[in-house]
């Protein structure tokens, strides 16, 4: 007698085209651009918090990170770091200039509110094309990334936004002449950085998929380690003022992320190489 077949044979795999991958990336998109607009929505009927106790709070004397830095210059004979005298003078020069400034800190708010869920999204995508080791592997990798973000957006506007607001917002080439600051200025120097700092936080997951594809090496990183704090050296010393206790400040983390990232290569590189061998 012949044995019947009990196993139940898997259903084949649905094969999509281009098209059906280009839907499908549409929905994820969508559904995003939806995040953000709630989130945008609900950020402009606060205005008053996004702006006064936000937006505009590095830019007053009370504002917590500049009585710390007063308090810190003060017992090391650092007048730089004291900003307990800054007057910031800023001034709207365009008719509909507060209305769209508020749209956009909206969009901007709902974008950097949403963005757990935008990466959650992304990684919806594209995970039906990962192997099943790297589908473990990646699980922690929305949440990891979301934290990094999340610690740059706060690190930058917590102590380099002060900073940098306190440096350039109070320089004077000549006692005669005064700053007074347009609010699109002002806006786009704060967004500006502290995008700039929350994307630079994520060099660690940038580190991981490149070392993973075989771009980056970990001796390579070590190799330019140097290198790399030159560059971190002069970025720190453009953004902050020209006192080496408020270059350490920011200088220290970022080194410190970048010797974290030649972990993670070094890590993956192996645990890779493991897999080939």
């Amino acid at each position: 007698m012949e044995e019947v077949n009990t196993k139940k044979e898997k259903p084949e795999e649905k094969v999509m085209t281009f098209w059906d991958h280009l839907d499908e990336l549409r929905m994820h998109i969508v559904r995003s651009l939806i995040a953000i607009v709630i989130l945008a929505v609900i950020a402009f009927l606060n205005r008053q918090i996004i702006f006064d106790y936000i937006i505009l709070a590095p830019s007053s004397s009370d504002f917590i990170t500049n009585r710390a830095l007063c308090w810190v210059g003060r017992h090391l004979s650092l007048d730089a770091l004291c900003i307990s005298d800054m007057k910031l003078m800023i001034i709207n020069i365009k008719m509909s200039g507060q209305f769209l400034t508020h749209m956009y800190i909206s969009i901007v708010a709902g974008f950097i509110l949403a963005f757990p869920y935008i990466l959650w999204e992304i990684w919806r995508f594209v995970l039906p094309a990962m192997h099943e080791n790297e589908k473990s592997s990646s699980k922690g990798g929305v949440f990891i990334s979301t934290i990094l973000f999340l610690t740059g957006i706060l690190f930058s506007f917590f102590l380099i936004v002060p900073l940098t607001i306190n440096f350039l917002g109070t320089y004077q080439v000549s006692e005669n002449v005064a700053n007074q600051i347009s609010l699109g200025s002002y806006i786009s120097t704060i967004v500006s950085v502290t995008f700039a700092v929350g994307i630079v936080f994520e060099l660690p997951i940038l580190v991981y998929f490149l070392t993973k594809i075989g771009v980056l090496t970990p001796d390579f990183l070590k190799k330019n380690r140097k290198y790399m704090f030159v560059i971190l050296l002069i970025l720190s010393a453009i953004i902050t003022p020209p006192d080496m206790f408020s270059q350490v400040l920011v200088v220290v983390p970022l080194i410190i992320l970048y010797e974290f990232s030649i972990g993670v290569s070094k890590r993956v590189y192996k645990r890779t190489y493991e897999e080939i061998a």
